[in-house]
């Protein structure tokens, strides 16, 4: 199976080629600059100038693009929309590394985890600008897209456990009443979607076990 991951440079997207890589795949890094992941090959490009012939051979595309300042943060809906045209109309899938915020905590799905009294101000326009992100996917139906946040908890630097439980739009808890995950526990769910997964067009999420 042949997969690109898109950023492959960033804390994310590192520990995903390298997943992808102990599993077997065949990965290509997809970076700005010098290729600085596990894969063995890789294309230096911009996400905003990403094309159709460049993703054309691939089986799945990951997307790990991250901006966290005021001016880049609408990037996040800009560069998916890269993304989802230059993949329209293929069987390839495109992966995406989401964000917790817009995980519902209600069964009428009507109240978000960003819209709750203890959600850091801080990360509301982060998480404002990838919901926005994620309605304007759902209307891709051009795309065969999985969308998959993380716990509200996102570790960059926590533990490899091996262990997760995969939910959906809600957010879920573990048995002790966590909502945590670390990245590398996050790149076993994704690259385990990729080679066996079946979520096309549904957003699911995933939790440490």
């Amino acid at each position: 199976m042949k997969i690109a991951v898109v950023c492959a440079n960033g804390k994310a997207g590192k520990l995903i080629t390298k997943e992808a890589v102990n599993r077997g795949l065949d990965v290509t890094a997809i970076v700005r600059g010098a290729n600085k992941s596990a894969a063995p090959q890789s294309i230096e490009k911009d996400i905003l100038d990403i094309t159709a012939e460049d993703l054309k051979d691939f089986d799945a595309v990951v997307d790990a693009f991250g901006a966290w300042t005021e001016d880049t943060l609408p990037l996040h809906g800009v560069s998916l929309e890269v993304l989802c045209n230059a993949l329209s109309g293929t069987d390839t899938r495109l992966l995406i590394v989401g964000g917790a915020g817009s995980l519902y905590v209600n069964p009428e799905h009507t109240a978000c985890v960003a819209d709750g009294p203890n959600f850091p101000d801080l990360f509301k326009p982060l998480a404002a600008a990838m919901s926005d992100a994620l309605s304007k996917l759902r209307r891709r139906n051009d795309v065969k897209w999985t969308y998959i946040s993380p716990a509200g908890d996102f570790q960059a630097d926590g533990e490899r456990t091996g262990a997760y439980i995969l939910g959906g739009e809600e957010l879920t808890l573990n048995d002790k009443g966590e909502s945590i995950i670390s990245y590398a526990d996050y790149a076993i769910a994704l690259i385990d979607e990729i080679t066996a997964g079946t979520h096309i067009q549904e957003r699911i999420s995933v939790v440490r076990k």
